[in-house]
């Protein structure tokens, strides 16, 4: 009964933060310098379609209704149309969404299984070489400028060497050609994100790492460890089925976190490696005063954010049952 009111509450939590930064971005786009009216209104457009551009957005209307049309839009998944595309701005999400989701996910897990690995062997031989070594290696990784090793590996792998493309995320003369496969369009876009990835990988798998190096040396001081070894059981046992289980828990709650902020593309990134994502997205709607786009973005990740911290609650509570009850 407690789990399902922890559930409860974080849930009516959640949707009251949603609703206050829903209000807060209506607000400061009408409360900002300037009237909306004039920031809609594009360079040599007409007067005729200034007056319809003003209407079908319903500026024309008190503030109050355009609130209510605001947050009614919102839950119908009526971002408007884009100024830039003229497209439905959710048809434009939907198309740059997977494209992120493909890259940033593979990169969390994959950064996250390492560090967890490397994480739990290095605080078993805390003192040693290789705990010193790794844990060096892990915090430069940390440390790292994400724009600067970016830059450099572009500049080494892709121009230099030629072992990856420059940018981009597919070869269009591959996908305009009828004969190309699955598997070779697939290959293509696996070695345009082979760069990008590594780059992911290097700058995240130190957090996660340090994460569980930390939590894995105060799990090994507690006493139900103490007990595992006077039973008798083998060191390896008593790292991976008793201590390691216990030391998950940060670590959980920093990977569900990372997936939920990786859906804004670490706009750093999409930009440096021209990946077609939704932060990517992001950067050039706000610099193209496409505030549509813009908007949509804002409020889709803000979303995603909240509803990843009510998993990573209940999942932390489901794992363990000291705070479940």
């Amino acid at each position: 009964m407690h789990f399902r009111k922890l559930i409860f509450r974080r849930i009516i939590e959640v949707m009251a933060i949603f609703f206050l930064i829903l209000t807060g971005l209506f607000l400061l786009f009408h409360l900002s310098p300037g009237d909306p009216v004039s920031r809609m209104v594009q360079p040599g457009m007409s007067a005729e379609d200034a007056s319809m551009l003003i209407s079908q957005l319903g500026l024309d209307q008190p503030l109050w209704l355009q609130y209510l049309y605001y947050v009614k839009n919102f839950f119908t998944g009526n971002f408007g149309i884009s100024f830039h595309y003229g497209q439905p701005v959710i048809h434009i999400i939907g198309r740059r969404l997977p494209n992120t989701i493909l890259l940033f996910t593979t990169s969390v897990i994959l950064s996250a299984a390492a560090g967890v690995f490397w994480g739990k062997l290095v605080a078993w031989y805390k003192g040693r070489p290789i705990d010193t070594w790794v844990t060096i290696l892990a915090l430069v990784c940390h440390t790292l400028f994400l724009p600067w090793i970016a830059l450099l590996f572009i500049w080494i792998f892709a121009y230099h060497v030629g072992w990856f493309p420059l940018n981009g995320m597919i070869t269009p003369e591959v996908w305009i050609d009828p004969s190309t496969g699955f598997l070779a369009k697939a290959a293509d876009i696996g070695h345009h994100m082979l760069l990008p990835l590594l780059t992911l990988f290097i700058i995240h798998v130190g957090s996660y790492l340090l994460i569980m190096r930390s939590s894995m040396l105060e799990t090994l001081k507690e006493d139900y460890i103490l007990t595992a070894r006077a039973k008798g059981l083998s060191e390896k046992r008593v790292r991976n089925r008793h201590a390691a289980p216990n030391a998950y828990l940060p670590v959980v709650t920093s990977i569900g976190l990372s997936l939920a902020f990786s859906i804004n593309g670490g706009a750093l990134t999409e930009t440096v490696f021209s990946w077609p994502g939704i932060g990517r997205e992001l950067i050039f709607a706000v610099s193209n005063n496409d505030y549509p786009l813009a908007l949509a973005c804002f409020l889709f990740i803000s979303l995603v954010v909240l509803v990843a911290n009510v998993i990573v609650d209940v999942l932390y509570a489901y794992l363990d049952p000291r705070i479940r009850y």
